[in-house]
């Protein structure tokens, strides 16, 4: 039995030194004053983040315990799009304490136990923490988002993404009744980035635009006020056969009726659609010159091959239904919520606005900035400021950030563990330990003396006279988070200790590594030729298959 632990233990130490790596990697994104990472993609672009699911999906890693740790900070974003650092971090820490038990030859199954416990022990003590908050009240909501993205790196113009944020998640918000708010950030909030500007012109618009211009520029109007918009999701052109369609005609004449027969075809549609008095009509299909020529006679402004997502939007936002057949409209499916249709032309291309609209439930966020890649890092940080907003108004409880939780949940578990029979009671405290690893790392990335740091807060938090201590990512100094307005979401906390501790627990009951992959070949050997081995080559030289 003896041989067969040993084999384990190797195993668990090079899956825990793995997760160690990954967490090592990560954890210099924590906190406010944390470094950035410039990353070379695939494709040999660069980018430079310090979101840690932004990071972690560009490594390539070979090794199963690492790619698990990976998907964590995956899960963790698509979950509740915040956290995916502190979860990578978390989880590394609580391996990193089960190697001393591993040495001591506890069993896994034992240390995994009580790290179980320990994690329900710890939600009970969030909860216990949370303390509910309104979400009308915005300025409250706005200091929560601003400290969610303090730590990332749009955090100096943190008013300005939490504005945005908030505004784009308020407007989507769905009321499902019974409190409960179901807001579909990737359906209905769409986040266009023109470089060019400054990121102070950022707004998030009343309404949708999308990057199209009218169909005839000279004829049809570039600006209609409160336009009466039909969407329609059907082309409005002559239908062709389905394949080669042969039409033998005997008289000349008959040629003339045929043209006339698709003209009149495509009449009518239009005709069907102009008897609601559309001031603009928006296809996802063609629309031929003919159809064009009928709609600009009439006035009206028309734009074809629309994404089926953003007339989605449109739909939403306008309070039009998209109408599959022109003859099946009626008069409700026209929207008239929109205030403005307007076509701008920024930079050098034309953009279509429809904007002011009276209940908007889709809209679009204007990203402007000086380069590409920042772009791209505001409108990561964008997506997460909208998560926590997104989280809030699902679950509107908050804990205090800036590790305090982690501390108090910490110093919970560390008086509970005395009170713990039997051989559990070590990883658990050991469980309790490695909680502490968030404000570490907090104090770390602030370059203050981590020591004093740790043992003043830990000081505080030990007589539970106030639950709301932490570290001050900007100073390092340790300050009442209350005070600060530095709040986490009650669900992403939450989802960070399940996520962590239950992976965990997985790796440390990994005791064997079986790889079904075939072992590569030494990098620079030219193509292998496969080897077919006959009873006749004993002496192994290669036969090269005809």
């Amino acid at each position: 039995d003896t041989l067969s632990r040993e084999s384990g233990t190797k195993v668990h130490h090079a899956n825990i030194q793995a997760s160690k790596a990954v967490a090592d990697i990560i954890r210099t994104t924590l906190g406010p004053r944390s470094m950035l990472k410039m990353l070379l993609d695939a494709s040999g672009g660069i980018v430079v983040t310090n979101d840690g699911n932004a990071i972690l999906r560009e490594l390539d890693v070979a090794h199963p315990a690492a790619k698990s740790m990976i998907e964590l900070s995956r899960t963790q974003d698509e979950e509740v799009g915040d956290g995916t650092t502190s979860v990578i971090v978390l989880a590394g820490e609580m391996l990193h304490v089960a190697e001393a038990f591993i040495d001591k030859s506890y069993h896994p199954t034992v240390i995994c136990r009580a790290y179980i416990k320990a994690l329900e022990d710890a939600l009970v003590v969030l909860e216990k923490i949370s303390m509910p908050i309104d979400v009308n009240d915005r300025t409250k909501m706005l200091g929560l988002v601003k400290s969610c993205i303090g730590t990332k790196f749009t955090g100096q113009f943190g008013d300005l993404i939490a504005d945005l944020a908030l505004d784009a998640t308020t407007t989507v918000g769905v009321d499902l009744g019974q409190g409960l708010r179901e807001v579909d950030i990737k359906k209905y909030i769409k986040v266009e980035k023109l470089p060019g500007g400054q990121l102070e012109d950022s707004k998030v618009l009343k309404g949708v635009m999308f990057n199209k211009d009218v169909v005839v520029p000279g004829k049809m109007r570039r600006k209609i006020i409160n336009p009466r918009i039909i969407l329609l999701d059907c082309p409005l052109e002559y239908k062709k056969g389905e394949n080669q369609t042969n039409a033998e005609l005997v008289r000349e004449e008959d040629w003339g009726v045929l043209l006339k027969m698709e003209e009149e075809y495509i009449e009518s549609l239009c005709m069907q659609i102009l008897k609601f008095k559309p001031d603009l009509v928006i296809t996802e299909k063609g629309l031929s010159d003919l159809a064009c020529h009928y709609l600009s006679k009439a006035g009206v402004t028309a734009i074809r091959r629309l994404r089926k997502t953003d007339n989605n939007r449109i739909a939403k936002a306008c309070g039009a239904v998209i109408v599959n057949r022109p003859d099946e409209l009626q008069e409700s499916d026209v929207g008239t919520g929109a205030g403005l249709f307007e076509v701008k032309k920024i930079g050098d291309e034309f953009f279509a606005f429809i904007v002011d609209c009276a209940d908007p439930k889709a809209c679009t966020v204007l990203l402007r900035g000086a380069s590409k890649d920042l772009l791209n890092e505001v409108e990561r940080n964008l997506q997460d400021a909208m998560s926590v907003a997104r989280n809030i108004l699902k679950n509107p409880k908050l804990v205090p950030g800036g590790g305090a939780t982690e501390l108090t949940v910490s110093a919970t578990l560390k008086q509970k563990s005395s009170s713990i029979e039997g051989i559990e009671k070590w990883p658990y405290e050991a469980a309790a330990v490695a909680f502490e690893a968030i404000p570490r790392t907090l104090a770390q990335n602030c370059g203050v003396n981590v020591i004093r740091t740790m043992t003043a807060l830990q000081g505080k938090h030990a007589n539970g006279e106030n639950a709301w201590v932490g570290i001050d990512g900007n100073t390092g100094e340790t300050a009442d988070m209350k005070e600060l307005q530095i709040w986490d979401a009650y669900n992403v906390k939450a989802q960070t200790f399940k996520t962590a501790i239950e992976a965990a627990c997985m790796l440390l009951r990994i005791d064997d590594i079986v790889s079904g992959i075939k072992k590569k070949q030494a990098p620079g050997a030219g193509p292998s030729k496969p080897t077919i081995e006959q009873e006749g080559d004993a002496d192994n030289e290669q036969i090269i298959p005809e």
